[in-house]
Parts: C-alpha cells; sequence; structure tokens
C-alpha cells in the first residue's frame, strides 16, 4: 500500500494559495488517473483500484498530522510508505525537491506529521520561493499566484505529479534523480538556426554536336539524258 497526502488548507477560501501546492499536485495525479475524492472523516480520499490512496486533510494545515496518523491506522501503512507533497519558502518557485526523513523546516503540517508518526517518510517539496521583504510569510503562504506565475504553475504542478509517478513505480531514488535536478523557471535554450543551404549548381545542358559536313563523293557523277551537256551529231544528208 502507498499513501500520498497533499498537504493543504481546506474550502475555497484558500483554493489555489501557495499553501496549497500539494493539493494542486495531488488533483492532478488523481486527474490522470481518473480518481474521484470522497469525504472521510479527516480527509478527502481517493483510492486506486491496487495499493494506492490520494488523500487531502480536511484539519487545516497545521493538524495535518492527525489526518495522516488515521490514514496510515486505516489503510495499515507504515511510514516509509507514506509521501507528503507540501510548499517549501526555502525552495524557489520552479524548483523541486525529493527526500525523505529530515526536519520540517518550518512547515507546520510536515511538523505535525513528524510529532505524530517519526521523520521516517518521503516527501515532495515544491517551491514556492521567499516572499518579498515587506511580506509576512504567514500572508504569503496564503495568497495565490499571481497571473504572470500561472504558466510556470502550470509547468511545477506537471513536473511534480510526474515525480509522485516514479516515486509510486520506481521508487525514491528514481523519482530523486528525476526531480532534484530540475529547474523549470530557467530560460529554455535557444534554438541555434540552421546552416544555410548552399544552391544547388544550375544543370547546364550538355550541348548538341553539330551536324557533320557531307563530303564529296570520289564517283563520277552519271549521266543525265536530259542534260544540256549532250552532244548532238548532225545525221548524213542524201
Amino acid at each position: 500500500m502507498q499513501l500520498v497526502v497533499g498537504l493543504g488548507n481546506p474550502g475555497p477560501r484558500y483554493a489555489g494559495t501557495r499553501h496549497n501546492a500539494g493539493f494542486l499536485v495531488v488533483d492532478r495525479l488523481a486527474r490522470r488517473r481518473g480518481l474521484h475524492f470522497a469525504k472521510g472523516r479527516q480527509a478527502l480520499i481517493a483510492r486506486a483500484a491496487g495499493d494506492l490512496v490520494l488523500a487531502k486533510p480536511t484539519t487545516f494545515m497545521n493538524l495535518s498530522g492527525a489526518a495522516v496518523q488515521a490514514l496510515m491506522t486505516r489503510y495499515a501503512v507504515r511510514p516509509e510508505q507514506v509521501l507528503l507533497v507540501h510548499d517549501d519558502l526555502d525552495l524557489p518557485l520552479g524548483r523541486l525537491r525529493v527526500r525523505i526523513g529530515g526536519g520540517a523546516g518550518g512547515q507546520r503540517g510536515v511538523q505535525d506529521t513528524i510529532d505524530r508518526i517519526g521523520p521516517g517518510f518521503a516527501r515532495l517539496k515544491v517551491g514556492i520561493s521567499r516572499p518579498p521583504d515587506d511580506w509576512p510569510a504567514e500572508r504569503w503562504v496564503l495568497s495565490r499566484f499571481t497571473e504572470a506565475e500561472a504558466p510556470l504553475v502550470e509547468r511545477v504542478v506537471e513536473a511534480a505529479t510526474d515525480a509522485l509517478e516514479r516515486w509510486l513505480t520506481q521508487g525514491l531514488e528514481a523519482a530523486q534523480q528525476w526531480a532534484n535536478g530540475l529547474d523549470l523557471a530557467a530560460p529554455e535554450p535557444a534554438t541555434a538556426p540552421e546552416p544555410a543551404t548552399a544552391p544547388e549548381p544550375a544543370q547546364v545542358p550538355e550541348p548538341t554536336p553539330a551536324p557533320e559536313p557531307e563530303l564529296p563523293s570520289d564517283d563520277p557523277p552519271e549521266a543525265d539524258g536530259s542534260s544540256g551537256d549532250a552532244t548532238v551529231r548532225d545525221e548524213p544528208r542524201g
């Protein structure tokens, strides 16, 4: 059994905020697999036909660990079979990081999960960047992505979902190797123009040989009775 939990806050008030990056990614995975979420006691749950459960806690971010713990009990899942998808202030928007263990890095939903089940679960961190100097972090994480950021956010959600697919099918190391070096905000390298092709030389038609001149024949010309060159003899008179 594998349990993928996207962290966020429930309700339309928080939809599309930076703190709900985990919800965005898990929603995309559910859509790819044709799954639909149903309401559970502490989470929205979508279960695949095999050994996969997707969940979005409804406990609000700071109590995410309570929902994770309840799901692990319900489905008899061990910590190493759990992956949390969550936002990360210390990663710029466009970067992902897959890891297992470690601290919470100030993410309260992750901290609550560590407090309840220990640190031995996998995480997929989705960078949301640090706030501007005049923004407190609490306000920043509850702000929505801007219209200018929308194309990059779409690439991030798609790539994070690809990383989840690799974790599910190939394991942690494969997901790390694929995701941890990505920089989706980097400009795409310019495509070098193709070298100009020299025009093919024009086809010059072969010269037509001139007709050979007719040479005079060595044979004498045959006499023609009608020719004016014939000699006329006088007949004898009687």
